[in-house]
């Protein structure tokens, strides 16, 4: 192989939509059982329209579709859709186990088999290595992370605490509150709420200042501290967090 892809989200589909315009010999390796990269994970109680937004794959627009649609089932149709018009060789579940040296090139080594490449492209993300802070004490409760959250029906008269002042933690607060006998909000610093829709230009300006940020040699803040928080129609009805 001239590439081997890790990972079939929007950055190895992008990069694969590239590799095949370029004639290069290339394969792309995807551990989930079906198209829609990290997006066919999430909560089935998160709508299309309650994201941000997904930016279109190269060639190719998200059609429009009904926004009370699970966002897990638009983009995995999305992105299947997009593997088949471009005719892009991916090949899952393929979980690759590790990426070897090879008398100078690369051993791409998989419970599936190996392939020996001139370039790998990792686009793993970061959905299947959740970050989980240590929380010190003695606490006996469950805790889980947004990668486990499935929707509120589970947490039905039980005291919840939502940690995290993402836009993800704010999802989970609104649909959590209404089913709890109590939720508390935690965040590291007040929230930032911003007025009107998170736009392309919006987007594209957040982009551009988390790489000004890498390309001086930094690390990035978190993904919340650039975007802030929308103030939703859902957000400005809800009720005072404690």
């Amino acid at each position: 192989m001239d590439v081997v892809v890790i990972g079939a989200g929007q950055a190895g589909l992008s990069a694969a939509y590239f590799l095949r315009r370029s004639g290069l010999e290339f394969v792309v390796l995807d551990a989930n059982p079906a198209p829609g990269g990290a997006w066919q994970h999430r909560w089935p109680t998160l709508r299309l329209g309650k994201v941000h937004g997904i930016h279109d794959l190269p060639g190719m627009s998200l059609p429009h579709v009904n926004p009370d649609l699970p966002a897990s089932e638009v983009v995995g149709d999305y992105f299947g859709s997009y593997e088949h018009e471009f005719d892009l060789p991916v090949l899952r579940p393929v979980t690759v186990k590790a990426v070897r040296e090879a008398a100078g090139d690369l051993l791409v080594e998989s419970g599936a088999g190996s392939w020996v490449t001139r370039a790998v492209i990792n686009a793993t993300g970061t959905w299947d290595k959740p970050f989980w802070p240590y929380y010190p004490g003695t606490f006996t409760g469950r805790q889980l992370h947004t990668a486990d959250y499935r929707g509120p029906a589970e947490f039905t008269g039980k005291r919840v605490i939502v940690v995290g002042g993402g836009a993800s933690g704010v999802q989970a607060l609104l649909e959590i509150a209404e089913v709890a006998a109590t939720t508390t909000w935690v965040t590291r610093r007040p929230p930032i709420w911003r007025d009107g829709p998170f736009t392309p230009e919006h987007g594209r300006a957040v982009v551009a200042k988390v790489a000004a940020t890498v390309e001086a040699g930094h690390v990035p803040d978190s993904v919340v501290s650039v975007t802030g928080l929308s103030l939703t129609p859902e957000v400005i009805a809800a009720p005072p967090a404690s």
